[in-house]
This record gives C-alpha cells, structure tokens and sequence, in this order.
C-alpha cells in the first residue's frame, strides 16, 4: 500500500498545524488512489493534543469515506497509553512492539547466543560492543536515564523519583529472583508503602525496563497479593550496571546463571507482550519453578539450568503434581538448547 511517512521526532516544534498538514498530504493520495493509502506519524507522543486531534480528523474521515489507514509510532508507551484510553476508545488497535529477539539480532548483527545474552537486545547499541565501556555508557545515558527521565518522570505524577530509581537499580541487582516487598522495603530508604513500590514497578514494566513477575495460583487476587519476581525486559540493563566483561561474566557461573535465566524471562514477556499468554513463577515451601506459561486451561512449567550437569528437579515435580500441565520444559543443560528455545516465542510451547 503507499504510504505517506512524517516523524515529529526534530528540533523544529510540532504543534497541531503540522499533524493537520501531514493528515491532508496522506487524504489527497488516498482520494488519488483507489487502492487507499497508509499514514505513519511517528513520535506523534511529541505532538500537544496529538490525540484530540487524531480523533477530530479521523472521525471527519469515516463520515467522508476517505479511504486512508493510520499507524501512531511512538517511544514512550505510558504517554501513547493515556492518549489512546482518553480520546480515542474504540477507535484503535494497539500493535506491541517489545524488545528484538535473539533471531533478529542474530540476523542483522550476526550475534552469538552469548553476545545476546550478555549484550541484551538493543539495536542501537549492538555497533559498540567492541568498545565495551563506551557501549555501557550508552546503555546507561542514552537508554536508561532518557527512559527514565523523559518517558516516565516527565509523564507521570511521581512522588518520590529518587526511589523510583532506585527500585530500578534493585530490580536489576536481583533480576531473576523473588523478592517480596516488605524485604524492598528493608532496602530502600524512604520506600513508603507497598502500594508505591507495586505502581513504581508497574510504570517501569510500561517503559519496558522491569517487571515483576506473579506467583502463580488459582484466582486473580491470590497472584496479585504474591511477592514478585523481578525480571528484566532487556538483560543489557544487567550488564551495563555491572563491571564485568563478558569474559569474566561467563566464567563465574553463578552471575552466568542468573543472565541465562533474567534472559529466558525477557524472551518469554517480551514475545508474549500483546496476547493472551500469563508469566508466572511458582514456588510452594522449598519448592520452585522458574517460569510457568499459562493460556486459558493450557499452562507450561518451565525450569532453566545453565549447567551441563544432570539435576533433580523437585521444584517440577511438586508443581505437577499439584496442577495439570500440558507439558515441563528443561531448558539449557541437558534440556533444550538455549538458542534453539530463544528463537521460539512463547506461545509456540503452548501448542
């Protein structure tokens, strides 16, 4: 289909008149031609009242007849979100767009599973790998504190920023690994209330940068009221906060592992982002599993091993017996192949 582009994404200010004037340069091809036309506005986040105004030429154009589709880009998803829910409800369809896949990277960039699993999945980022402490300069500068800053500060009423940066810092530190509040609480000075910390941390899941992952349990209330586990959406943000290199990374198994897993749990949010799909953990006493996958009545046990060496799984057992799964995966060790697992998405182990 042809297509009319326009970013608001440059110095010059993008006021209501230049989203006008992009509109009826897209209306006159449409009309033109009988095949209908594409508009794509993107960072139209930038544009004030963008979404007032969408609506006012939108619906001028389905009263018309004028044959014309519109894409909204945009790079703060908190932003988008609020002028999508005030203005334009029943007018839209949201297209997720999360964090580059193992196969993408590994396809432009011609990537290593190690590379990404250390390097994370920034596009932007992946040229800089040779110069490893420019490369975590820039995941630190032009990604974290502009996300953090820009896409989240500068939206959003928060009352404690401080904090919220911090929580960030946390989340990173024990990606991978259940925390309950009340123990961020102990960590985190001037943390308020559980209620800060689950809002702090549900904006920060928005921005694509932490999440926290639910225990998993019969009933909506009993997964909310469970203590997360935090998880990475992109493991760069692991990486760039700590000074090892990948070399060094790779030979302390222990932080290897706790990569290998932060970068399995990105893969399975981040392809499950926009679907049906539920994230789970599982844990009951001494008992636990990784991850748990769940659509509709169909649910996945997954455990993640980095090692090569043969380990009971007791976490798995107990979960079996307790709930009815269409299948367990090991993934890594003498399971599937960790690339072989990252270049699925999830709900292809829910078939």
């Amino acid at each position: 289909m042809p297509a009319h582009y326009a970013s608001a994404d440059e110095p010059t200010l993008r006021d209501r008149t230049w989203l006008e004037q992009q509109w009826d340069i897209a209306r006159l091809k449409a009309k033109e031609e009988k095949t209908g036309h594409l508009l794509v506005l993107d960072e139209i986040q930038k544009v004030v009242n963008w979404s007032s105004v969408v609506k006012m030429l939108w619906d001028a154009d389905t009263r018309s007849g004028v044959p014309l589709k519109v894409v909204l880009l945009g790079s703060a998803p908190l932003l988008i979100q609020s002028g999508l829910t005030e203005s334009l409800a029943g007018r839209f369809e949201v297209i997720a767009v999360p964090h580059w896949s193992f196969t993408e990277m590994r396809e432009a960039f011609g990537w290593n599973l190690e590379q990404y699993i250390f390097y994370g999945a920034y596009p932007g980022a992946a040229e800089l790998i040779s110069d490893p402490e420019r490369w975590r300069r820039y995941i630190l500068d032009s990604l974290i504190e502009t996300t953090i800053s820009r896409d989240i500060l500068l939206q959003t009423r928060i009352d404690k920023p401080a904090l919220l940066r911090r929580l960030f810092q946390l989340g990173c530190a024990y990606s991978g690994q259940v925390l309950s509040y009340q123990k961020m609480i102990g960590q985190l000075t001037d943390a308020g209330n559980t209620t800060t910390l689950a809002h702090y941390l549900e904006l920060l899941q928005g921005a694509g940068m932490l999440a926290g992952i639910s225990k998993y349990a019969y009933g909506q209330a009993r997964q909310r009221a469970s203590s997360p586990k935090l998880q990475v959406l992109n493991t760069a943000l692991m990486s760039a906060q700590d000074q090892r290199s990948i070399a060094q990374a790779r030979q302390e198994s222990d932080y290897w592992g706790r990569l290998v897993e932060s970068c399995i749990g990105a893969h399975l949010l981040n392809s499950s982002l926009g679907t049906s799909i539920n994230v789970n953990y599982w844990r009951e006493r001494n008992h636990e599993v990784d991850f748990v996958l769940q659509q509709g009545k169909t649910t996945v046990a997954i455990e993640v091993k980095s090692g090569a060496r043969r380990e009971s799984l007791p976490g798995m057992n107990a979960f079996v017996q307790q709930f009815k799964t269409k299948r367990q995966l090991l993934v890594g060790g003498q399971g599937i192949e960790l690339e072989t697992f990252l270049s699925k998405p999830a709900a292809h182990w829910l078939q």
